[in-house]
């Protein structure tokens, strides 16, 4: 890849070129990169762009994707109303 305008989060809207500038500045962990621009965060959870940025950060570092760590995807223990997360509703 080489345009800096392509996007590899469809879902937050992040493109080559932040990527790379994250990698410059040093941010170079998948986690780092989810919390610097939400990526993986999106409705799709990273199924669309996960692979994608971690091979980006390997091809852009030099690196063989399996030095990557690739995030994994946790589900939340039990399932919960939204109104017991906000308050509107008794946690019985």
């Amino acid at each position: 890849m080489s345009d800096k305008n392509t996007i590899l989060c469809r879902c937050e809207n992040l493109t080559l070129g932040e990527l790379h500038e994250m990698l410059d500045r040093g941010i170079t962990s998948m986690e780092e990169i989810k919390r610097e621009s939400r990526a993986t965060m999106g409705p799709c959870q990273g199924r669309t762009c996960k692979d994608l940025i971690a091979k980006e950060i390997a091809r852009y570092l030099g690196k063989d994707i399996e030095e990557i760590d690739i995030p994994i995807n946790r589900a939340p223990v039990k399932p919960m109303k939204l109104g017991a997360i906000a308050g509107g509703e008794d946690n019985a």
